[in-house]
This record gives structure tokens, sequence and C-alpha cells, in this order.
């Protein structure tokens, strides 16, 4: 039995409104100075999944189908196209989001599919899938934080997540919010640990963490509909 984890505290981090001015300001950025914005977690956590993934080659083909949860710029399925990758997709609800990785893509000569989609959405998630591998990086921290009922939220993500994902497919998510052992509580019913992804640590007190938590998930055998 999974046990319950404590929410967070609400905060505009979890709001579309946040979102779409801070890519506003992003796409400005990037129209006059070329820069592409923030790497979320910055780039070394992004070059792990990408390391990770690479050393995967039994489980993931380079023509797999490959989903990013909450795409923001879109550079890690950029930096995924650049090592081979040829089935990627991104999503995001932020119109603004998908508008800035479409002119990065475009201006790198590079084919990957970038839609404005809302995770929480049962059917426009169904419509989506499935995927061999899907990937979150900091999405399911920002729906965590939404002001308002951001369990109910939580809930539905895991649920559009089994369910766009394929029998044999791969979940893999970073959080800088939530620990291993809260994400595999959250995540149980649904999904069953695979492996963890080292990130670095810190010592404190005596007491060995980490300040953010890669955990890859495979699918639970459940009935779904």
């Amino acid at each position: 039995m999974c046990e319950p984890v404590e929410e967070l505290e609400g905060s505009e981090l979890g709001t579309k409104d946040y979102w779409e001015s801070s890519y506003s300001r992003e796409i400005r950025n990037y129209r006059d100075h070329g820069d592409v914005g923030e790497v979320w977690f910055d780039e070394d956590s992004q070059n792990r999944i990408i390391t990770w993934i690479a050393k995967q080659e039994e489980d993931i083909k380079a023509d797999d189908s490959i989903i990013d949860l909450g795409c923001g710029n879109g550079m890690m399925l950029i930096e995924l196209a650049r090592e081979g990758y040829t089935k990627l997709t991104g999503i995001d609800y932020s119109p603004k989001a998908i508008e800035l990785s479409k002119a990065i893509c475009k201006d790198q000569d590079l084919t990957i599919e970038y839609k404005v989609v809302d995770l929480l959405s049962e059917s426009e998630m169904t419509a989506l899938g499935p995927f061999k591998v899907v990937h979150d990086k900091g999405t399911y921290d920002a729906i965590s934080l939404h002001p308002e009922d951001a369990k109910n939220m939580r809930s539905l993500y895991i649920s559009n997540v089994h369910r766009m994902l394929k029998d044999d497919g791969l979940f893999i998510l970073t959080s800088c919010n939530w620990t291993e052992s809260e994400l595999v509580s959250s995540f149980g019913e649904r999904f069953r640990l695979r492996t963890v992804i080292p990130t670095p640590t810190f010592k404190f007190g005596g007491k060995v963490g980490s300040v953010v938590t890669s955990i890859v998930f495979i699918k639970n055998d459940i009935d779904n509909k």
C-alpha cells in the first residue's frame, strides 16, 4: 500500500500564467539575442538523462517514440535529435513555450514535433500515445505546486502518463521537490521502480541527500479503463 505524501505549498510556478509570461520574455530574448533560455535544473541534469538513455541500447532504439512532457524551450529533444533519435515529440500547455521550441528547432534544421497539450486532459493525452519513453524534467514538480487542488492534479497526471506509456515503455522523471521514496509512494499504484539515475549528493548533519532525484519507472499491469 502506498504511503500518503505531504502536499507542497502552492506557488505561482504551478500556474499557466507564470509560464506564459516567462516564455514570452524568452521568445523576445531569443529573437533579439539568440539566447535559447534556461535549461530547467541546469544542463548537467539534462545531460545525465541523455547519457543514460544512450546506454539503454537494448531497450531504447533510435526510432523508438519519445515524448517530453512540459518541454519548455525544447532543448532536451534537440539534444536527443543530435544523438540520432528520430521520433521525438514535445508537449507543453504554454503556447508561448511551443512557439519558442518550434523557432529553435527550425533554426537548428531538425525535425521534432511540438504541440500545445494539457497534460491533465485525458482526451488530449490519449490521442498522443503510446510512447516507448515518456520523459519529465520538472513538470510534475510544477503541477505539484499549483495553488488549487494540486493533489487531484497529480493524480490525473499519473493516470494520464500511465495511459500514454507503452506496456514495455520507460517513464523517466526528474524532480527537485520530491525524494525517491516520495515518488515511489506517489506513483506506486500504477508504476514500479526500475532504477534510479545517480545524481550529485551532499552531506548535511550526518545524512546524505540529493538536490534532484532522477528515477525510472515501468508500468504496473492494471486495468486502466
